[in-house]
């Protein structure tokens, strides 16, 4: 089997003015160039990361130097705080650390019903167009748009998506039309859309849910139209990137998340480098897998887990994901219809034939035949992994999986992955988030509408109807609709790096969907 890799640029890893002052991301520049926090402030970085001065570790990465970088470093080298103390303390000084807003609940007396909450939750999420200040990690964003709330404090990409699909139940068009244009603007800049808007983030994307969002735009202008689909191109063309590829027997050639990088992420730098010393293998190696498993979306889950367990064995690049091939099929079947409504006859039947090509090979080395299921390949082994995972719904989501395999995934997810409170992530216990027995509100949508689309309405139903359940109940408790759910035990769920969060932008999104679907 042949991989195909292409030279990396080097990283810049300086920076700076003659000032000493790094600038705000400056819009073009290079995505693999941009200094980040980790770049920049070196061993006062490293520091302040590998002795948990914050408890988050995105709190430092996040935050804004009150001077220039050099001469907060000369004072670090020259001071040497002593404990940590003294360290917390220099860096309240030299820094403006950022705090998690709180998000409104309905905490004393009667609850407001759950979809007035929901809606009065929109305005406190939305952010103004953003010109970030000299030396924070921000990247500029040039229209209002949404955040997720807690510690994800910027827009994000495959989150939005789902976002989004509340602003439509809620009538908030306008903010559907500005952050698709965001979404455009950033790929236009970077060449791919990041993982979220924080120069941290800028080495890789997330699941390509661009064509979808911009599926849910009403915009009808031939100008505009034509300025997303070469925003799709580049992204295609940044997804599909030979390093990111993998050539298979047959000739076949499916993609992989990736990372350009290959240290750890600024964001959880600790838990990564305890994560590379306990795992007996080159530590760059398991940073870019742990980087291209945040790529993903699930991170993490027993998917990118060599043993099907520990995180150490992590290999996410070594796997053709089911989720992200789908999805590849959707936008190169967007591109080729939106390539012929603006009369480009070339694109559109390239594009025809790349999604052809495609389809083709997610049925040929994607599908158990003995399992009813689509799956993840995994390079080394030549197989399928095991296990069944939510992921086995893209198929049917994207308008891919039809007739009779789209009905044996149904009876494979009704058997396997219906709890009580939803769809679980997977059949397997880990500890990590995206595994049993957590279910997430993008992942439910993925399944109904997966479901809806192939005639499954009676299983979508129950899945629709018992995640809203699990989500009504933790609100009725709490006042609050929280990042995933425990849909086995029917309360908030755990795991993960990082507290459980509220707000919660993917939640909300999801769950006014859902209920709209049902007429309610």
């Amino acid at each position: 089997m042949q991989r195909r890799y292409r030279l990396l640029i080097p990283f810049l890893l300086a920076g700076c003015t003659t000032s000493g002052q790094t600038p705000p991301v400056a819009v073009g520049a290079p995505a693999a160039m941009v200094a980040t926090p980790a770049d920049r402030f070196g061993p006062l970085f490293e520091a302040v990361q590998m002795r948990r001065i914050f408890p988050d570790g995105k709190t430092f990465v996040d935050a804004v130097p009150k001077r220039a970088d050099a001469a907060i470093l000369a004072d670090f080298r020259a001071r040497r705080p002593a404990d940590d103390t003294e360290l917390r303390a220099f860096v309240l000084a030299n820094f403006d650390v950022p705090g998690l807003e709180a998000v409104p609940q309905s905490v004393t007396g009667p609850r407001l019903p759950i979809a007035r909450h929901i809606a009065g939750l929109w305005p406190h999420l939305t952010r103004d167009p953003v010109t970030p200040p000299a030396g924070s990690s921000a990247l500029a964003v040039a229209d209002r748009y949404v955040v997720p709330g807690g510690r994800f404090r910027e827009l994000y990409y495959w989150d939005s998506y789902f976002t989004m699909l509340g602003l439509v139940a809620d009538r908030r068009q306008d903010l559907v039309e500005s952050m698709v244009d965001d979404f455009t603007d950033l790929v236009e800049r970077y060449g791919h859309v990041p993982n979220g808007t924080r120069s941290y983030y800028l080495s890789r994307s997330q699941p390509p849910f661009l064509y979808l969002m911009m599926g849910l735009s009403q915009t009808r202008d031939p100008a505009v139209l034509g300025r997303r689909l070469a925003a799709l191109k580049r992204e295609h063309a940044y997804f599909t990137s030979p390093e990111r590829s993998v050539t298979l027997p047959d000739g076949a050639v499916l993609q992989h998340y990736w990372d350009a990088r290959t240290t750890p992420r600024d964001e959880s730098w600790r838990e990564d480098v305890e994560t590379a010393r306990t795992s007996g293998r080159p530590a760059a190696q398991v940073y870019r897998d742990l980087r291209a498993g945040a790529e993903s979306g699930w991170d993490y889950s027993s998917r990118w887990l060599a043993d099907g367990r520990t995180l150490a064995t992590i290999d996410t690049t070594n796997v053709l994901p089911a989720d992200l091939n789908s999805l590849l099929w959707g936008m190169e079947r967007a591109i080729a219809d939106g390539a012929t409504t603006l009369g480009d006859t070339a694109t559109a039947r390239d594009f025809a034939g790349r999604a052809a090509r495609r389809g083709a090979a997610i049925e040929r080395w994607l599908w158990s035949e003995g399992e009813g299921r689509y799956g993840d390949y995994d390079v080394r082994r030549a197989r399928l992994r095991g296990g069944v995972t939510a992921a086995t719904a893209y198929p049917l989501f994207v308008g891919l999986a039809t007739g009779p395999r789209a009905a044996r995934v149904a009876a494979t997810i009704e058997a396997q992955l219906l709890a009580p409170g939803g769809l679980r992530s997977t059949t397997v216990e880990t500890g990590q988030q995206w595994d049993r027995p957590n279910g997430w509100a993008p992942l439910q949508w993925i399944a109904v509408a997966g479901l809806d689309r192939t005639g499954h309405r009676r299983l979508a139903d129950a899945i629709a109807e018992r995640f809203l359940a699990s989500v009504e109940r933790e609100y009725a408790a709490s006042g609050k609709l929280v990042e995933k759910y425990d849909v086995e035990e029917v309360k908030p769920g755990g795991g993960g790096e990082y507290p459980l969060q509220d707000g919660f932008g993917w939640t909300n999104g999801v769950t006014r969907a859902l209920m709209v679907r049902r007429g309610r």
